[in-house]
């Protein structure tokens, strides 16, 4: 897929891992479950569907239709989506981006990841992430050297506390998870 993201298209393979549905039902669910990352509903999920059933990440498996209402395609994940889903979510996961909604929305779908395979993605994530703040620590330093006034600083300071925050996210979910303290079920996020 040549989309970035494409965020509304992964959560369309996520939910359809739980049982095969109908856009309008995709649609309820990321509404009621308040999934904020997504944009521009529902017209971005009927051309993530489109998308997704053009690429044969999903299929149609029947068509029904209630009383009056328009006809509705059922949906199902197609093995080669349940691949494509899985190396999305480990990328979302290991690698920082800076637009957040990526890892608030791979957060969000990891349990369809087994535990294990998270787990690894989110060392990867937490080791990129000590890279990034080691960087940004000593371009500061070396910005402070200069005599460059601290106030011009700030930013990189922030992104720091960003950085940092997220960081300790991680190893706390890391340790939850090696605990045991974290129920992991497969496929849950419908």
């Amino acid at each position: 897929m040549a989309r970035r993201h494409d965020l509304v298209g992964l959560t369309v393979l996520a939910l359809l891992t739980v049982r095969a549905a109908h856009p309008y039902e995709l649609h309820r669910f990321i509404v009621d479950t308040h999934k904020d990352y997504i944009t521009g509903l529902p017209r971005s999920l009927y051309h993530a569907v489109e998308r997704l059933a053009g690429d044969e990440l999903i299929a149609p498996t029947k068509t029904d239709r209630e009383g009056r209402r328009p006809e509705r395609t059922v949906y199902e994940i197609t093995e080669e989506g349940r691949e494509e889903l899985a190396a999305r979510l480990r990328q979302l996961l290991e690698r920082p981006d800076p637009d957040r909604r990526t890892f608030v929305a791979a957060v969000s779908l990891m349990g369809c990841l087994p535990m294990p395979e998270a787990q690894r993605a989110l060392g990867r994530r937490a080791a990129a992430i000590e890279g990034l703040m080691a960087g940004m620590d000593a371009h500061r330093r070396g910005l402070a050297d200069s005599g460059l006034p601290e106030v011009l600083l700030l930013e990189i300071e922030y992104e720091q506390a960003i950085k940092k925050a997220e960081l300790d996210w991680i190893r706390d979910l890391l340790d939850r998870l090696d605990k045991g303290e974290l129920d992991w079920a497969p496929t849950t996020p419908m």
